[in-house]
């Protein structure tokens, strides 16, 4: 029980669910002074913060439905978070083309569009543009021509790796002395009297239970929170309407980011760069059984491929690589899954328990502080949310003078980043993804590499991700999982193979870092090849 070492003593906050939402509370209330505790049943940001469009975005279909409060919110989030994080949040063009639409339609777009920038009025993004269907065939060569009409252009926000972007509030929130466990399941309540006094928590990784003590307790397990709750405090029914969303990674068909409307529904969804792929989805059904579960069927998967084919059809003659599904916590509401507001809620009760309902991923530093301003009042505590004006850990730039490091073939890229005539040798392209991945922390991933030419080496001819990139993640990032490593420390497991060829390659420097048995790295290596598999689509779908 090593690993709960941490979660000695009385804490004035425990947080239970360690996704977006959760760590964001936990670096709020660590910031502000509070002695706080994390608890994530997996690893952090690996339920529903990992199955999201990956954009950080106001949300033009809550326009329509009107939830300006919501628009509002999250376009007032999308720019504090191009601030505090902009190593990994990045501004992302949107192209909505229309296809023989009345005037009525076009003149409601353009209404759209202003009210869009009118709510983002302290933006730093260039406004909406209209463009001519001679214009829109340029700018997307590959859309559908035959009835279009033109496009609506405006700006919004993308985030690469929201897998990170929570990773990154859990470790400022311990840099504050938070105590911050994954892989561990919250299993019972503490209770003084009708007191939620603390928690039971099982490891799950080296077994046995303890108890955590908490003068309040948060609730913020996202699509589990029924669960959760009814170890805590059961209520009479559910709270939460948990749906399922898909996206799949497609050969690239787009330049940029292109809202569309399924000619199935006339649901919205995207195709997005992302990574090198076409980030197609999502979708939007009812799920009611364990999200850790949650896949895309071929149902889901058609849907996307066929809706998108009318925009694009030279995606009927490329590759669809792997998919991704996630479930959202939804407050609940009678309604079509799409119909339903992604408003959050706060929840108070019974004494010293609070707990979050719904919530979308741009907006969770806003939840995070009204939550943490809930938990302050409770305890008395005079203290202001700053979350808005510091940055990230990784949002320092990555200094020349950190980069004077010999990799693999032995270039020496200070003296190469230096001299711009210079032709650029291949490590400068490891440093320039190590700064994309860890902003100004890729010094830090750059000071191991320096230590012995080994940790310098790519995992693979192909890859531009080093070893020394694995042994960080276990010695600073609380990787305790090769899955950990491959999907939420790095990019790698997003490669065409899914990191597939490089797996082994980083399962044996986490063997060496966490001395596993071979029985244990065996272990790791199949659970991780069944993870893959579960994304992998049929051949139905794809003929």
């Amino acid at each position: 029980m090593d690993r709960f070492r941490s979660l000695d003593g009385l804490f004035d906050l425990l947080i239970i669910g360690g996704g977006i939402i959760g760590a964001g509370i936990a670096r709020d209330a660590a910031l502000r002074g509070l002695r706080v505790a994390l608890l994530e049943k997996g690893d952090y940001g690996s339920g529903t913060t990992a199955g999201s469009t990956r954009l950080i975005h106001g949300g033009l279909r809550y326009l329509e439905m009107l939830d300006l409060p919501l628009v509002r919110m999250d376009l007032r989030e999308r720019e504090t978070l191009l601030r505090i994080a902009p190593h990994l949040v990045r501004p992302l063009e949107f192209l909505v083309p229309f296809y023989d639409r009345s005037l009525f339609y076009r003149t409601k777009l353009r209404a759209g569009m202003l009210l869009y920038d009118a709510l983002s009025f302290d933006k730093s993004l260039p406004p909406h543009r209209f463009l001519t269907a001679t214009e829109a065939r340029q700018a997307e060569p590959q859309l559908r021509t035959r009835g279009l009409q033109g496009a609506a252009a405006y700006f919004d926000a993308q985030v690469n790796s929201p897998e990170r972007l929570c990773l990154e509030n859990v470790i400022d929130a311990r840099r504050r002395q938070a105590a911050a466990v994954n892989y561990a399941e919250v299993v019972g309540a503490v209770r003084e009297g009708d007191r939620v006094a603390g928690v039971r928590v099982r490891d799950l990784l080296e077994g046995g239970e303890v108890e955590v003590r908490g003068r309040v307790v948060v609730n913020a397990s996202g699509p589990w929170f029924d669960r959760v709750a009814a170890r805590l405090a059961p209520h009479p029914r559910p709270l939460i309407r948990t749906t399922k969303g898909i996206h799949i990674a497609a050969a690239p068909v787009s330049a940029q980011a292109v809202v569309l409307f399924s000619g199935l529904d006339r649901r919205l969804f995207f195709v997005i760069p992302w990574l090198g792929y076409s980030w197609i989805g999502t979708t939007d059904t009812d799920f009611a059984e364990d999200p850790s579960m949650a896949r895309a069927d071929d149902e889901d998967v058609d849907y996307l491929v066929a809706s998108a084919r009318e925009f694009f059809p030279a995606i009927a003659s490329q590759p669809v690589y792997w998919s991704n599904a996630g479930v959202r916590a939804l407050v609940t509401a009678s309604g079509t899954e799409s119909s339903l507001s992604r408003a959050h809620r706060i929840r108070q009760g019974p004494p010293g328990l609070i707990s979050v309902l719904g919530g979308k991923i741009t907006g969770y530093r806003a939840i995070a502080e009204e939550v943490t301003d809930v938990v302050c009042r409770s305890l008395g505590v005079k203290a202001r949310c700053t979350t808005a004006e510091a940055p990230l850990p990784g949002a320092g730039e990555l200094r020349i003078a950190d980069c004077g490091l010999r990799i693999a073939n032995g270039a020496c890229l200070k003296s190469a980043i230096r001299n711009p005539k210079s032709e650029i040798p291949p490590e400068a392209g490891v440093i320039e993804h190590l700064s994309s991945v860890y902003g100004g922390r890729a010094a830090e991933v750059l000071a191991i590499a320096r230590l012995a030419e080994e940790w310098a080496a790519p995992l693979a001819a192909d890859c531009p991700d080093i070893a020394a990139q694995v042994a960080f993640a276990v010695r600073e990032e609380q990787c305790v999982r090769l899955a950990d490593f491959l999907l939420r420390r790095s990019l790698v497991g997003f490669r065409p193979d899914q990191g597939l060829g490089v797996a082994e390659a980083v399962a044996n420097v986490m063997a060496e870092e966490l001395m596993w048995t071979a029985a244990r790295k065996a272990a790791e290596m199949r659970s991780y090849r069944e993870l893959v598999e579960r994304t992998q689509l049929s051949r139905e779908v794809l003929l």
